[in-house]
C-alpha cells in the first residue's frame, strides 16, 4: 500500500504526486523541454512547469526539442521565455523535465545535439499521457488515461494545492482544449471536464484559447488547406494527403499551420483512418487520425518506429514514394485484417 500525506483540504494525497513535485522543484539549474515539432499541448505544458517552478532562485531553461513554438501559441502567457535558439552541450543542469514526450529521441534535434543529457547522469522527471512512453526517468508519472499531458499537471496542482494563476490556468486548458480538440475527443473524461472547470474558475481566459487555436487563422494558413485539400484521396476507408516544400513555398505558410488538416480529414465519411504526409528533405513525417476506439493507429505507427495514442500518431519514414506507398499498403492490410476478424464497428 502506497504511502499516503496529508491534503490541506483534509483529503489524502498520495506520495507519487509529493514525490513528482519534490523532485521538481529541488533542481537548482533546471531544463524543462518537450518533443520537436510541439503541439499546444507540448508547449502549454513546458510554460505551465516554468510558471510552477518560477519565483526562487533556481535557474529555468524551457524549451521544444527543435526551438519552435507554433504561430497559434504565440499568445500564451510567458512563451516568449522559451528559449528558440540551439543550447550548447556545455551548458550544465541538475534537474531535467520532459513533458508530453515518449521518450528522449522524440527531442529530435535537442537530444541529438546533448544525447549526454539524457544517459541518466541526471535525474529526469517525466510527465506524460502517451502509451507509448517508455517510462524512463528518475522519476515518472504517466497516465496514458489523461486526455492531456496538461491534464495531468492540472491534477498536480490540484492535489498538492499549488498557486493557480490566470495565466497558469489559461496554458493549462491551452493543452487540454488542443489535444480534445475544445473536449470534443473519446479521450475527454468527466475527470477532463472537472479539471477544465477548475481551470476557468482559477481565470483562464477561454474566449482567447478557442480563438487562437480555432478560429483565427492567418491567410498563408487559408492557402496551404486549400493546396494540401485540393490532393486529397480516398480509397480503401484511407483519406490522406501531403503538405511538400513547393506547396510551403506557394502558400508561403510553415509546416506548422497545415497541422490541423489531419484532423479535419479524419471527418470524412466512411474514412476510417486519415494521414497527412510532410514531404521533408530526409522523408516524411507522417501524422494519423482514427475515426473510432476501434482502428488503433498507434500499433500502425510503432511498426514504423513511431507511436501515439490510439486516435492519433506519428511516424517517420525514409525518402521516395516507394515507402509512402509501402505505408499506405500497410495501412490498408491493418483495416482489412480488422474486418475479417469481424470488428463490430464494420
Amino acid at each position: 500500500m502506497a504511502h499516503l500525506s496529508a491534503h490541506p483540504d483534509g483529503r489524502e494525497v498520495p506520495n507519487e504526486w509529493r514525490l513528482v513535485w519534490d523532485t521538481m522543484s529541488s533542481g537548482r539549474t533546471v531544463l524543462v523541454a518537450t518533443h520537436a515539432n510541439p503541439d499546444a499541448d507540448a508547449v502549454a505544458s513546458v510554460l505551465a512547469v516554468l510558471l510552477l517552478l518560477e519565483g526562487s532562485e533556481r535557474r529555468l531553461v524551457a524549451t521544444t526539442g527543435d526551438g519552435r513554438v507554433p504561430r497559434a501559441l504565440r499568445f500564451l502567457p510567458a512563451v516568449d521565455r522559451l528559449s528558440t535558439q540551439e543550447l550548447s552541450p556545455e551548458e550544465r543542469f541538475d534537474r531535467i523535465i520532459l513533458v508530453d514526450c515518449a521518450d528522449p529521441g522524440r527531442l529530435g534535434p535537442l537530444f541529438q545535439s546533448c544525447p549526454s543529457w539524457f544517459d541518466g547522469s541526471i535525474p529526469i522527471v517525466n510527465i506524460d499521457h502517451h502509451v507509448t512512453n517508455t517510462r524512463f526517468g528518475a522519476v515518472s508519472l504517466v497516465d496514458p488515461a489523461a486526455a492531456a499531458t496538461t491534464e495531468i499537471l492540472t491534477e498536480l496542482v490540484v492535489e498538492l494545492d499549488l498557486p493557480l494563476s490566470p495565466a497558469l490556468a489559461t496554458c493549462l486548458l491551452t493543452g487540454i482544449y488542443g489535444d480534445t480538440l475544445g473536449l470534443q475527443t473519446s479521450s475527454t473524461r468527466p475527470k477532463t471536464m472537472r479539471l477544465a472547470a477548475h481551470l476557468l474558475d482559477a481565470g483562464a481566459d477561454l474566449p482567447q484559447i478557442v480563438t487562437h487555436l480555432f478560429r483565427r487563422k492567418p491567410f498563408s494558413t487559408v492557402r496551404l488547406w486549400g493546396l494540401a485539400l485540393g490532393r486529397a484521396r480516398f480509397e480503401d476507408a484511407i483519406v490522406w494527403t501531403e503538405i511538400t516544400p513547393d506547396m510551403l513555398e506557394e502558400s508561403g505558410a510553415t509546416a506548422a499551420e497545415g497541422e490541423g488538416i489531419v484532423n479535419f480529414l479524419s471527418g470524412t465519411e466512411g474514412a476510417q483512418v486519415a494521414i497527412m504526409f510532410y514531404r521533408q528533405p530526409d522523408g516524411w513525417r507522417v501524422s494519423l487520425r482514427s475515426s473510432s476506439d476501434a482502428v488503433d493507429v498507434a500499433r500502425i505507427a510503432s511498426q514504423f518506429g513511431g507511436g501515439g495514442h490510439s486516435r492519433a500518431a506519428g511516424c517517420r519514414l525514409p525518402a521516395g514514394e516507394e515507402h509512402r506507398q509501402t505505408f499506405l499498403d500497410t495501412v490498408a492490410r491493418f483495416l482489412l485484417d480488422l474486418a475479417l476478424a469481424g470488428d463490430p464497428s464494420q
